[in-house]
């Protein structure tokens, strides 16, 4: 099954093994193998599966204790990017959204919403003026967005506290001010916030865990598989959905802590001071008054838009990121909008934030220092449609004038450097040539 990598493969996980600052000379120790064909898109999204995956084995390796080389099987890959889908609970397939999430033809384009917890749903609705009756809120919200722009519903819902998102070109993302700031962001942020001393571990890595939905809980979940002790946090009255826990809790031990209260309080502050690693995914901003940091900690925080520009507070998911930054309208048609084959944005970030985490201690236990790593969504978003190579056919197509007319036609897929490029001559009209050889 394994073989050598090749150059897509190795450009996506040396790349992003860059981007961590690690060694380019380990990369060699990653080998892959598998089916091809999967997770089938227009932009290379199994590139990006198979790479973050990469790295997030690749930094194990580098903290010692596994195997010398990882080795990455492009149909478990593509089968993990896919994990909530082959989810089953007592034979129930899992519910992955909610009638409320999902495309609306606005008056001028399209709208993506995503109401999958009853608080977001409540606000979608509010913004909308109509009154939650679940049988015909469908109807509802459809007919209240067909009459407004895109960008209206847009402002408004984020204004109640909802999510939804106008759909945008590539160009258009591109030209947008938060846009703009997302591609100013390196792909992994990673800082040094002090000189505090290298740490003693003993027993197993602890790791604080404050993620939701999904690409922190699937770092985390990465984390339990090389035996990490993570300890998952979320608030007594906003439980994690359960299909969502019981995809992304495997390995992990979960508990109910109400930061506002001053007992619950005093028991998280216990935790954190024990803790190796927090990881943290709510929006920017949203746990500055708790003053999470504490000296030697790992500190990993993951967002949909990234710290700056005016989304830097907004919420966000993957959906809502694919549909903001043009990558729905690349995997769309030109009647409606689509969708990568996986929540590969989310499961890519998860794997990467891993792998930056454990890149991170490493870093840690040779030169001590409290670290902090920063990722997110639409920054992952902008590497795969900006940084990986993608199939793209006018590149291998030519036009060439003759008696048929212009004729556009495919390169010869066998090229030799010095040798031939292409054909003399085009095809003539059938019939037309005499039969007889060319003469020397």
């Amino acid at each position: 099954m394994d073989k050598l990598m090749g150059n897509t493969v190795r450009t996506g996980t040396e790349l992003l093994w860059s981007a961590l600052g690690g060694d380019p000379a380990l990369v060699d120790r990653v080998a892959c193998g598998g089916p091809s064909g999967l997770l089938p898109a227009r932009l290379p999204v199994m590139d990006l599966a198979r790479a973050t995956v990469a790295v997030a084995g690749l930094a194990a390796v580098e903290r010692g204790g596994l195997p010398e080389r990882v080795r990455v099987d492009d149909g478990a890959v593509a089968t993990a990017f896919v994990s909530e889908r082959h989810l089953r609970v007592d034979g129930r397939a899992p519910v992955s959204f909610a009638p409320l999430s999902r495309f609306w033809r606005a008056s001028d384009g399209w709208v993506r919403t995503h109401a999958n917890y009853p608080h977001h749903r409540a606000a979608l609705l509010s913004a909308l003026g109509l009154r939650d009756a679940s049988g015909e809120a469908v109807e509802a919200v459809a007919a209240a967005i067909a009459e407004r722009k895109a960008v209206e519903v847009e402002t408004a819902v984020y204004g109640a506290g909802g999510l939804a998102v106008a759909l945008r070109t590539p160009e258009e993302w591109a030209a947008h001010e938060q846009g703009r700031a997302v591609a100013a962001l390196p792909l992994v942020a990673r800082e040094r916030l002090d000189d505090a001393a290298p740490g003693r571990r003993s027993g197993p890595l602890r790791v604080l865990d404050l993620t939701r939905v999904l690409a922190g809980p699937v770092a985390t979940r990465t984390l339990a598989l090389l035996g990490a002790d993570v300890l998952r946090i979320d608030p007594p009255d906003n439980p994690e959905l359960p299909d969502q826990h019981a995809d992304t809790n495997v390995g992990k031990r979960t508990a109910a802590l109400d930061l506002e209260s001053p007992s619950d309080r005093r028991t998280f502050e216990e935790l954190l001071g024990a803790a190796d690693v927090l990881v943290t995914g709510y929006r920017p901003g949203a746990l500055d008054r708790f003053d999470l940091h504490r000296p030697g900690l790992v500190i990993a925080r993951i967002s949909a838009w990234g710290d700056h520009g005016p989304w830097g507070e907004r919420r966000g998911f993957d959906s809502l990121v694919q549909a903001a930054t043009g990558i729905a309208v690349t995997e769309g048609s030109p009647d409606e909008p689509g969708a990568l084959p996986a929540q590969a944005l989310d499961h890519g970030t998860g794997y990467l934030l891993a792998a930056a985490v454990l890149r991170s201690l490493t870093e840690q236990d040779r030169e001590g220092g409290t670290r902090l790593v920063r990722l997110a969504l639409a920054r992952t978003g902008h590497w795969l449609t900006h940084a990986l190579p993608r199939y793209e056919p006018e590149r291998h197509l030519t036009e060439t004038s003759g008696p048929l007319g212009l004729l556009r036609h495919a390169l010869s897929p066998v090229s030799y450097e010095g040798g031939p490029t292409g054909w003399s001559r085009p095809p003539g009209v059938a019939g037309a040539d005499a039969p007889e050889w060319l003469r020397a």
